[in-house]
């Protein structure tokens, strides 16, 4: 090599290094502030929350050798994916720095070490996204793509253990046996633990990117539309969906009071306008929160969702769209005037909902 490839090799594996080091030190930190909180240490909180100031220091001298290098090097293509990656990368390493300061933090503000029945939560959480972060970090330095691809699957499985610990913390809640300010530090333990597999994900797909050139993919969002008897509005509104937006999202509908048969008179409607009616039978909606848990929306067209599913998801967006109108009692002039109004009122409001997922280009 040249002169200055030995140096600009030099300078990219520095700053590699350098991530490692502080990857490392997150890690520590985030191990520590758990093991504070479980056992009640304050000492080892305080040191957790001072330790975060140095990795602070260090992750801002990065961001500035970062942008050195750029202006030296004037780096393309594969080095510059790489430079970019690392400032990307810092910002979520920071933050998981910073979910460890809190942590600890708020281990000195428990009144006592958390009872018997969250300890195993909260270990389980701290166990699952000390895994995924550092096989995310052994990723990224070595470069290995088909293990950030692993761990991102992991991430995604770690992900789901949010909502049963979030249900036990609600248990515990309802025995009043904690102060109300215990219960909340202990929401926001579980939340900022949820929180590092997040950013784990965040690394491997910079990982990804710096590798390959591989770009995020866009999400895919799940969508249900739920009403009484899902024998139209429901059934309209995610046909609709599957016609305008194929590749935004997967959509289903289902009602809990479902119809026997879909009505006929939106079952021709639907036809005319091309709509897929194939195998559209009513679906009774499964209430249980582990099957709703599957989707990113729940739209209500038929009221407030909450008396027919007592436990909605907490990931979930949950929407009420007021329609109007319903067909029975209509003859069949009016039935058509009102589908079409509630045709066009479903498509305005799909799009809306789909841009607002996905942004102007969703399709």
């Amino acid at each position: 090599m040249s002169h200055y490839e030995e140096r600009l090799e030099a300078d990219l594996k520095r700053l590699r290094q350098r991530t490692h080091t502080i990857g490392l030190k997150v890690l520590e930190a985030q191990k520590n502030a758990v093991q504070a909180i479980l056992g009640g240490d304050r000492t080892l909180a305080y040191e957790t929350i001072l330790g975060d100031l140095a990795v602070n220091r260090e992750i801002r001298s990065i961001d500035k050798a970062c942008h050195a290098f750029v202006a030296q090097h004037l780096p393309s293509a594969g080095h510059l994916r790489f430079v970019s990656s690392v400032l990307r990368l810092n910002v979520g390493l920071e933050r998981i720095g910073d979910y460890a300061a809190t942590l600890s933090r708020l281990a000195v503000k428990l009144s006592s070490p958390p009872p018997s029945a969250m300890v195993g939560d909260i270990q389980l959480m701290a166990d699952q996204s000390q895994r995924v972060l550092k096989q995310a970090l052994k990723a990224w330095d070595e470069g290995n793509a088909d293990l950030a691809r692993g761990t991102l699957g992991m991430a995604r499985q770690a992900a789901s253990a949010y909502d049963k610990t979030f249900a036990d913390l609600l248990r515990e809640g309802t025995q009043g046996s904690r102060p109300i300010g215990d219960l909340f530090a202990l929401q926001v333990v579980l939340n900022r633990l949820d929180r590092v597999v997040a950013q784990a994900k965040n690394i491997c797909e910079e990982t990804l990117f710096t590798i390959t050139g591989e770009t995020k993919t866009p999400k895919v969002y799940r969508v249900l539309f739920v009403d009484r008897r899902n024998d139209c509005d429901s059934q309209l509104a995610a046909a609709y969906a599957r016609k305008a937006f194929p590749e935004s999202g997967a959509y289903s509908s289902a009602g809990w009071e479902p119809a026997e048969a879909l009505d006929p008179r939106c079952h021709l409607f639907m036809e005319r306008h091309g709509l897929d009616t194939d195998d559209l039978v009513p679906t009774p909606l499964n209430r249980q929160r582990d099957a709703l848990n599957q989707f990113h929306v729940i739209v209500s067209l038929g009221g407030d969702l909450r008396p027919q599913v007592e436990d909605l998801p907490f990931h979930a967006v949950v929407l009420e769209w007021d329609l109007g109108g319903r067909l029975e009692g209509l003859d069949q002039e009016r039935a058509e005037r009102l589908l079409e109004d509630l045709y066009k009122d479903i498509a305005s409001r799909v799009r809306d909902l789909m841009e607002a997922l996905r942004g102007e280009g969703a399709s």
